[in-house]
């Protein structure tokens, strides 16, 4: 007698695969296995090489394949990456990050509060940008209250994950689904919430997870709080309170001037009247001149509070627009400088190199609390706010020993955060309202999110909230040509009859196990969910989701079921990775600023992604029946 795995084993064998079938089939599973055998090969060539040949053997033809180049979701992801710059450049995101962590005092109350933001937030704001963006906050707050960044970047990541699935525009994952040929063709549109619907009870349980179990499961790499603390040189330096600070009328703890990492508020010059030393309960005034000792990296976060300038060259650029233009950049002076001998109030930087002295370091001297005072000397380290081209200028002068730039130094455009911020409220609500807009007429043109999110970018531009570079340089190329070419690959598999040929032998398989039809049919949405969520986990969300989706709406088809609820089960599987680094993208991006191992990502991500499988498969069922 024959068992029965090997007939089930034989229906598959029997498909009869035609030869434009086999090499679509052949081609992508080529890609999957060579991502995990070679994982050096850039992701986005192996799927430009896969939609190559398919296309070139004939499989679609050219049109189709480029259509992913065109897509409304590439076209909409990208735009969302410059929309993110934007809110970058101008300090909103360095408000929201000093809101939500500013005045944590522990771990656990870092914890409650990034579960309490970053969650609503990553449902409109695409998650890669996010982890960015909100990463070095979540650093700089560990190094001033000593904890292990360990302990929060993968909570981190995986609470913007799980507010991606709330909204359309939460998860890159979602976006492409919906523009997928194979979904318009199945069900037509989904609406902005819709995916909310399974995706919210997913967040709320994860969110439980991730406050109250994944602490156990958390390493703490105490090295990497060495490397925090790493001493480096220090500055005297001596920051001036603009009219327009938020500072003003704080105290000294409330302003978060306490307890900064290497940095030392030695004294408070308020106009002649010298407070030192200064106390926690001391208040600061307009016009203050601060006194600080400290390292680059806090002098630069010292710089990106408003209306806080430093005050040692009277030449400092503190308007935005200009101050936009400039970066630190540290010189050490030569015998030879034309300003040796001079203080640092007369030695007139502007005049000489188109710069302006910020702070002064001199090895095994303690430095006067008046820096304006300072005499300068051969050897002296000069932090300068300078033109981008003055490293190049002088790099050989015989004034400097040595010029080097000061990375993640870039300015603020704190002026146009209003702007900013409401363009992107605009973006929402437009975003929000394009299912309710008729594609025809003349408000056609309002009802596409991919105009939408490029009509905010470029008013970003015009209105200056970032640069046309600053905007460029954040679209992740990478992450756009794989999902251009996956949806390529995904549409080879679809009409080349691949995908339903794969379906029709997962229900055969389901059907030879003798169930009742409502049981069939769950189990094949289990099937569905496990198989995406396992490539997701050794390839990558969006590209499994391209190419899953069409096998997952030729199941339904197959079987006759609902196919919103396959297309939902594909969406959260792909979007609710946790398990491994490299299943999704802000997973990656914390890996080495956590100092993580991927056996980490299992140990705190597996219990997760469990809680969120049996969530899904509970409520997708209740929501869109089979």
């Amino acid at each position: 007698m024959v068992p029965e795995s090997l007939k089930r084993y034989k229906l598959l064998c029997d498909m009869n695969l035609t030869p434009h079938q086999w090499i679509a089939l052949i081609v992508t599973l080529a890609i999957f296995v060579t991502i995990q055998r070679r994982g050096r090969v850039p992701i986005e060539l192996l799927f430009l090489g896969g939609l190559v040949t398919v296309t070139l053997f004939g499989v679609i033809e050219p049109n189709v394949a480029l259509q992913g180049f065109s897509s409304p979701a590439v076209l909409t992801i990208g735009a969302l990456f410059a929309v993110a710059a934007g809110l970058r450049s101008t300090g909103v995101l360095d408000w929201v990050g000093h809101q939500l962590l500013g005045r944590a005092k522990t771990e656990r109350g870092a914890l409650v509060r990034l579960v309490a933001t970053i969650v609503p937030v990553s449902a409109f704001l695409l998650n890669t940008p996010l982890v960015a963006m909100m990463a070095p906050v979540v650093v700089d707050w560990c190094r001033k209250r000593g904890v292990s960044p360990s302990r929060l970047l993968i909570p981190l990541s995986y609470l913007t994950i799980l507010g991606g699935v709330c909204s359309l525009i939460g998860t890159s994952t979602t976006l492409v689904i919906n523009t997928l040929p194979a979904v318009r063709s199945s069900i037509g549109e989904l609406s902005f919430f819709e995916v909310g619907r399974v995706g919210l009870p997913c967040a709320v349980v994860g969110s439980l997870y991730m406050l109250f179990v994944a602490r156990r499961f958390l390493p703490n790499r105490i090295e990497l709080l060495e490397q925090l603390g790493d001493q480096r040189r220090e500055y005297l330096v001596e920051m001036l309170v603009m009219p327009n600070c938020r500072l003003i009328d704080q105290t000294v703890e409330a302003a978060g001037l306490r307890h900064l990492p290497g940095l030392f508020l030695i004294e408070i010059d308020r106009q002649g009247e010298v407070i030192t030393p200064v106390t926690p309960r001391d208040k600061i005034h307009s016009g203050d001149r601060l006194v600080f000792t400290g390292v680059v990296t806090t002098i630069v976060d010292l710089e990106k509070i408003p209306g806080l300038v430093p005050a040692a060259d009277r030449t400092y650029e503190f308007q935005p627009h200009e101050q936009t233009k400039r970066h630190l950049t540290e010189v050490v002076l030569s015998r030879t400088s034309p300003v040796v001998g001079q203080t640092v109030r007369g030695a007139n930087f502007r005049e000489r190199y188109n710069a302006a002295i910020v702070a002064v370091h001199r090895n095994g001297v303690r430095l006067t609390n008046k820096i304006g005072d300072i005499s300068l000397e051969p050897g002296d380290t000069l932090l300068l706010q300078t033109r981008t081209e003055f490293v190049d200028t002088y790099r050989h002068s015989r004034d400097f020993y040595l010029v080097s730039s000061t990375g993640g130094t870039s300015a603020r455009r704190h002026d146009k955060a209003i702007v900013a911020t409401i363009l992107f409220v605009i973006l929402i609500a437009w975003l929000a309202a394009v299912s309710w807009i008729p594609d025809v007429g003349l408000l056609a043109g309002f009802g596409s999110r991919p105009v939408a999110a490029i009509a905010i970018c470029g008013l970003m531009i015009v209105l200056r909230c970032m640069t046309t570079s600053e905007a460029r340089s954040a679209i992740d190329l990478q992450v756009l040509i794989t999902i251009a070419a996956a949806i390529g690959l995904g549409s080879a598999l679809d009409e080349s009859g691949t995908a339903a040929r794969i379906a029709q032998g997962l229900v055969k398989l389901v059907e030879g196990a003798h169930l009742s039809e409502s049981m069939a049919a769950y189990l094949l949405l289990a099937v569905v969910y496990l198989l995406t969520m396992f490539f997701t986990e050794t390839i990558t969300n969006v590209a499994v989701a391209a190419v899953m989706t069409p096998v997952a709406i030729s199941v339904a088809d197959a079987g006759h079921y609902e196919p919103r609820a396959f297309i939902m089960a594909v969406a959260m599987a792909a979007s609710l990775s946790f398990i491994t680094p490299i299943g999704y993208q802000t997973n990656l991006m914390v890996m080495g600023p956590g100092g993580y191992q991927p056996r980490d990502y299992l140990k705190v991500g597996a219990p997760l992604a469990l809680l969120t499988m049996v969530t899904a498969l509970i409520v997708i069922p209740q929501v869109w029946p089979l």
